[in-house]
């Protein structure tokens, strides 16, 4: 796993069907544009109708209108794709929340955006690539502040737990079938939105999305053949 592009081929992906879930976002277009280059089929759901120039990536097959977290929208969403590889689960969000401000309802949208969301989409894709044959891949994005969670980070982090919980549960659970199943914990990713939300923060020490993007075409990968199980700080 390094930083250096993957040329077509290099990692076995070409001709591949992927899905990245969040694939508009501040980490999602890199990582799209990363498995374009290694020659997979990307498909991306989005929720909003029209994809922002500025986000859209050349040759990838975008849908509007999916809600992620919609049991009933997942299901037709995945079931009418062909033949499935990997799925990357990408989509997310952060709220800092301190706990006098943790009301229910901040706690169910934080588990909606990121646990419930991973959790529709890595059962669908199961099924998907089951239907298509033995093997594939699945790669999740927890947080390293379920290890190491910081003032008012703790509905954020209850959100991020359940999908590091998941990773390692489904690891198990699928690699005798050849489905590895792995995830990255990012601490601070440098998104536009993040320097917003964070005006006067160090950036130094953030972690851009191109750096990030190798190690999650590498999980996803049939190269990868022995990595099940791991989430990696990055």
């Amino acid at each position: 796993m390094n930083d250096q592009p993957q040329s077509q081929g290099a990692l076995g992906l070409a001709g591949r069907h992927v899905v990245v879930t969040g694939g508009t976002g501040g980490l999602g277009p890199a990582v799209v544009r990363a498995f374009v280059d290694a020659g997979a089929v990307v498909h991306v759901p989005c929720v909003e109708a029209e994809v922002a120039p500025a986000v859209a990536v050349d040759g990838v097959s975008y849908t509007g209108g999916v809600d992620l977290r919609d049991e009933a929208a997942v299901a037709a969403y995945y079931r009418g794709l062909p033949g499935l590889w990997a799925s990357v689960q990408i989509a997310g969000g952060f709220r800092w929340t301190p706990i006098a401000d943790a009301t229910l309802e901040r706690l169910e949208a934080q588990l909606g955006i990121n646990a419930r969301t991973c959790f529709l989409c890595c059962r669908e894709a199961i099924a998907a690539i089951r239907q298509r044959g033995r093997g594939g891949r699945l790669v999740n994005v927890t947080s390293q502040t379920v290890r190491r969670p910081a003032a008012g980070m703790s509905v954020y982090a209850m959100s991020k737990a359940a999908v590091w919980a998941l990773t390692e549960s489904l690891a198990a659970e699928l690699g005798p079938e050849g489905i590895f199943v792995n995830a990255i914990a990012p601490s601070i990713i440098d998104t536009p939105t993040n320097r917003a939300a964070m005006p006067d923060a160090d950036t130094s020490t953030w972690t851009a999305p191109s750096a990030i993007a190798p190690t999650i075409l590498y999980l996803a990968s049939p190269t990868n053949a022995s990595v099940s199980g791991a989430v990696i700080p990055v």
